[in-house]
């Protein structure tokens, strides 16, 4: 077999075991959700896709070099919190591989870090005008079954700022009717209440009751052809941008939203504390980030630019500032 030869259609079968062996231990040994286990996978099937055939002994020949080259590769024309999600991914696969006897090396340490600061980008939110097209475009669309699904998940994103995960993960034992509250389980599996407003309740019953097929699955957002499956987290992507395109819009990221929302919520007056308690954060630095678009604080903090007066202008003193330029005369 040539040893060029890189793994494809006819290894798919090993590649998926190697996977699901890996997302197993990732789920048993370090705990991690669902969708974090369902990333990692996805990474280092890039990461496997490289390697030359057969893949047990690549696995088993992988030095630094090679975990290097790729991730050096990989980095070519990617931004950074993709390289980042990379890097954690195969460093994982890396200890997983040593601990489940496939490497005999710690090549973890192999992978390079990428270059990032916290707090150093700006959130991304959606203009005004385009949410409320967005929006309303979609509640104009709602004739079919897809489509009241569909509006309601995007109520979810921009007035509740939930995660694709989380919307994902919305069953029906999650909703109370009653008081007004859904259930929600976030990030590390950690369960929170909060409160249904009208307009998202409204569209998630027009679902449930014209719209939802029967099935045996509890999730609340299924698939309509074929019933009854329940919707991934890049299934709830993917409808977001087809959104887009039915509103004229350039592709928006369902966590855009989730931007969208702290922000109007800070320019409408809301405390930083308030708005980490609304996006369920569990540190007070994943909220600062918003302190940058929190127009109302800073602009007190702006210091007016130096100007010079007419007067100032005309004294020897404002004359002195300007240098001769070299070569002129005098």
């Amino acid at each position: 077999m040539d040893a060029a030869h890189t793994i494809g259609t006819g290894d798919t079968e090993s590649v998926n075991d190697l996977l699901v062996e890996y997302g197993q231990w990732l789920d048993r040994q370090r705990g991690l959700a669902p969708i974090t286990v369902h990333n990692y996978c996805w990474n280092v099937e890039q990461f496997l896709k490289t390697l030359p055939a057969p893949l047990q002994v690549s696995v088993s020949l992988l030095n630094a070099g090679t975990v290097t080259a790729f991730m050096v590769e990989y980095f070519r024309d990617r931004n950074t919190n993709s390289a980042k999600s990379m890097a954690r991914s195969v460093r994982s696969f890396l200890r997983f591989a040593h601990a489940s006897g496939r490497t005999s090396t710690e090549l973890w340490g192999a992978v390079p870090v990428s270059a990032g600061w916290h707090l150093a980008s700006l959130p991304k939110v959606v203009p005004a005008a385009d949410l409320e097209r967005l929006l309303g475009v979609a509640a104009r669309r709602r004739w079919t079954a897809t489509d009241r699904r569909d509006y309601a998940i995007l109520l979810l994103l921009a007035q509740l700022g939930l995660r694709r995960g989380e919307v994902a993960a919305l069953c029906l034992d999650h909703i109370d009717w009653r008081t007004g509250e859904l259930t929600i389980v976030g990030k590390g599996s950690r369960v929170e209440r909060l409160p249904l407003p009208a307009e998202p309740g409204e569209a998630i019953t027009a679902w449930l009751v014209d719209g939802r097929p029967e099935c045996t699955a509890r999730s609340v957002f299924t698939t309509v052809k074929p019933a009854g499956r329940p919707l991934s987290p890049g299934a709830i992507g993917h409808l977001v941008a087809a959104a887009c395109r039915d509103a004229g819009l350039d592709r928006i990221g369902a966590h855009r939203l989730r931007h969208t929302l702290a922000t109007a919520m800070l320019r409408a007056g809301a405390s930083l504390p308030e708005v980490g308690q609304v996006l369920r954060h569990r540190s007070a630095r994943s909220t600062a980030i918003y302190a940058k678009v929190d127009d109302v604080a800073l602009r007190p903090l702006a210091r007016p630019w130096p100007t010079i007066s007419s007067s100032d202008a005309d004294s020897d003193g404002a004359r002195g500032l300007a240098r001769r330029w070299p070569g002129s005369r005098s």
